[in-house]
């Protein structure tokens, strides 16, 4: 049984990329391309999240004091005063 559905794409400008794939025998099929396409986004993302991720730890684990908001706010305002 299917697990997947058909579904149509219109890919415009990046169907040269899909043709140029299939042409080189890298992929057999527009759905290989597509998919691994997905996957590739997919990695990226993760990527990105954990970017992300370690970046908060590290804040979160920074030894030096906080700022209080009102003086952020306040550098901000003087930083942007200028312009």
């Amino acid at each position: 049984m299917r697990t997947s559905k058909p579904i149509t794409v219109t890919l415009g400008k990046q169907q040269a990329s899909l043709d140029a794939r299939l042409q080189s025998g890298a992929y057999e099929s527009a759905s290989e391309v597509v998919r691994a396409g997905l996957r590739a986004l997919d990695r990226e993302e993760a990527a990105l999240d954990e970017i992300m991720r370690a970046k908060i730890r590290e804040a979160i684990n920074d030894p030096r004091p906080d700022i209080p908001a009102a003086d952020v706010f306040a550098r901000l305002r003087s930083r942007h005063a200028g312009r």
